[in-house]
């Protein structure tokens, strides 16, 4: 995922700004560039590729200055060159971006009937000219800033640099993490503590919805509605040896929060805004040829898997099959040459599912990875792989990891989709505008955090929990008994809510909670009648859906979360946040070791 830096200094600030860079590496990027007030102007270097390559070029090319902005890119709409990396800059405004523009389209069309010239292929740009045209209509820099952010939809991190407006710089987030530093008459921001580790170790992170305005003796932090507000500093205690937890009690909490951002550099990767589509890297076998797909995977993983055949079947029309790694590697399952093997693992260092793909590529598959870590062997083994920019997971209990792994095999099944005739244009635009809405919406989730931590004071003394949901609901309600087993210790069982009745009805009663996952789709009105039976016999029904679900059943729930009405393609992704928030208050309660607990290790790399 990008990073970000920004140095307000006393001496000249491109050494300090690549050192930023360096420690911003470990997210992964093709590009990376600076930017300085020289002088009351705007200049800048940017290079392609690694970041030595910038390193070079400033050295050829000092750039001077001691206000600044850098940026590492991981390319997503518009190839990795120079052209498409951060800063973006028009002379009068210079720009860095974590995170996806959604109305970008509609920003650019604005922009250029009024006469705007783009320069690159980015979402990013458009931030650049919305700020440039309030400044040439007369406003202040801080009033053209504020102006701009509420023009934009989408979940991001910014950084901005004006020309003139010497020793400032302005900060916004919204849904990716930002973090403010504070030095001796300097001012830092970057996307974690691990960024500005070398520069300060007293920080305050911005809220959601927050923006800041940052000057050589302070910040002045305000919210969405431009209220000026206070933001604590905190000690970081962060090193280049450690992703630090920020305000956040916990790693599982902080990743369950980094969500809005991850998934939105995830899709990044597969999402051309300019188009509404989706592209896959280039593949060394044509889908349109496959006719057979193969999902392996273990724990959270299988169930992303699940998720994935669902996709697969219904949009693709490909059948598929799926299994657990550490079964399949023992049937000698017979795979017809030519198929589909696709495995999916947050560390690409899975034993049971390294067997597996192995196994497969004997078989004649084309073998395609789902993972989080490039240089994984998984990842080296694979004729394609189709990365998860999730960032490191501290967290033993996958909660990001899992949700950018929905969002890589969603893109998959819109593009396969497209290539066998499954979907015409109009469809796959439709989806995949559903799918470039999810960071957003997912931002939206988390303001349920307070309302789930008060329900789990009712999980928390359960002996026994259940979780039913239908069609794509089912993979959401497994992985929500998997997490609250993790990490809370309380027996819990996830069920297809049409399997209620052949056996899980007899454990209902007051003493259960059951948590329904139903949101407004084709199986919502079967789902309420499994509801309803649960209801019937005395079960305490915690449910999950959109506002019309709960106009239909809210009010015979003793607890209702309501979450974004959404296509039912993406929904699955949103629904998972929730039942990990759930799953993590519960622990809290119980006051287990929730980043590592007992018996579980991150990346099970032995049988």
């Amino acid at each position: 995922m990008c990073g970000i830096i920004g140095i307000i200094g006393k001496g000249e600030v491109a050494p300090l700004l690549i050192e930023g860079l360096r420690r911003l590496e470990y997210r992964g990027y093709d590009s990376a560039g600076i930017a300085t007030l020289v002088n009351g102007h705007i200049d800048r270097r940017r290079a392609e590729g690694k970041l030595v390559n910038l390193d070079r070029l400033v050295t050829r090319e000092p750039l001077p200055g001691t206000v600044g902005i850098g940026h590492t890119r991981w390319a997503t709409h518009g190839v990795p060159n120079e052209a498409n990396a951060h800063p973006h800059s028009d002379g009068r405004v210079a720009v860095v971006h974590n995170g996806i523009i959604e109305n970008f389209q509609e920003m650019r069309d604005e922009l250029a009937g009024d006469g705007v010239n783009f320069a690159s292929d980015t979402d990013t740009e458009v931030v650049v000219h919305l700020v440039s045209r309030n400044l040439k209509r007369g406003m202040a820099p801080r009033a053209a800033v504020a102006d701009a952010l509420k023009r934009l939809d989408g979940a991001f991190a910014l950084a901005i640099l004006i020309a003139g407006d010497d020793g400032r710089m302005y900060g916004a987030r919204r849904g990716s993490p930002l973090a403010v530093g504070f030095g001796d008459g300097e001012m830092y921001i970057g996307s974690d503590a691990l960024a500005l580790s070398h520069l300060t170790q007293h920080i305050a992170y911005l809220d959601e919805g927050d923006w800041v305005e940052l000057a050589r003796d302070g910040a002045t932090f305000y919210d969405e509605g431009d209220r000026e507000v206070a933001r604590s500093v905190t000690l970081s205690s962060v090193s280049g040896a450690m992703i630090g937890k920020g305000n956040y009690r916990h790693f599982m909490q902080k990743e369950i929060h980094e969500q809005p951002a991850v998934i939105g550099d995830t899709l990044n990767a597969f999402f051309n805004p300019a188009n509404r589509s989706i592209t896959l890297p280039k593949l060394p076998f044509d889908l349109a040829a496959i006719d057979q797909a193969t999902i392996v995977a273990c724990g959270t993983s299988y169930y992303a898997g699940m998720v994935g055949k669902y996709w697969l079947e219904r949009y693709a029309r490909i059948p598929v099959d799926i299994d657990i790694a550490s079964e399949f590697r023992y049937r000698e399952v017979p795979m017809r040459k030519g198929g589909l093997a696709l495995f999916i693992s947050q560390s690409g260092e899975t034993a049971d599912t390294l067997a597996a793909l192995r196994y497969a590529r004997a078989q004649g598959q084309h073998v395609v990875s789902v993972v989080n870590v490039p240089e994984s062997t998984m990842a080296r083994e694979s004729d394609v792989v189709l990365r998860t920019h999730a960032g490191p997971e501290i967290g033993v209990a996958s909660t990001k990891a899992f949700t950018t792994q929905l969002v890589v095999l969603a893109a998959l099944a819109i593009a396969t989709a497209r290539a066998r005739g499954g979907l015409d244009a109009a469809s796959a635009a439709r989806l995949s505008a559903a799918l470039a809405e999810v960071p957003s919406r997912a931002a939206d989730v988390l303001h349920h955090d307070e309302t789930l931590r008060q329900l789990a004071e009712e999980v928390a003394e359960a002996q026994d929990v259940l979780y039913l949901g239908r069609g794509l609901g089912y993979p959401i309600a497994l992985e929500g008994a998997l997490k609250l087993k993790e990490i809370s210790y309380i027996h819990a069982e996830g069920y297809a809510a049409g399997e209620m009745k052949h056996g899980p009805i007899a454990l209902i009663d007051e003493t259960v909670p059951v948590i329904v996952i139903a949101p407004s789709d084709d199986l919502f009105d079967k789902t309420a009648s499994n509801m309803q039976e649960v209801i019937a016999r005395g079960g305490r029904v915690i449910f999950l859906s959109d506002a019309p679900g709960i106009r239909k059943l809210g009010g015979k729930a003793v607890a209702t979360i309501e979450l974004p009405l959404v296509d039912p393609f993406v929904a699955p992704i949103l629904y998972a946040i929730p039942v990990q928030l759930l799953a993590y208050h519960v622990a809290v309660l119980k006051g287990t070791d929730v980043d590592q607990p007992r018996n579980l290790a991150k990346s099970v790399t032995v049988e």
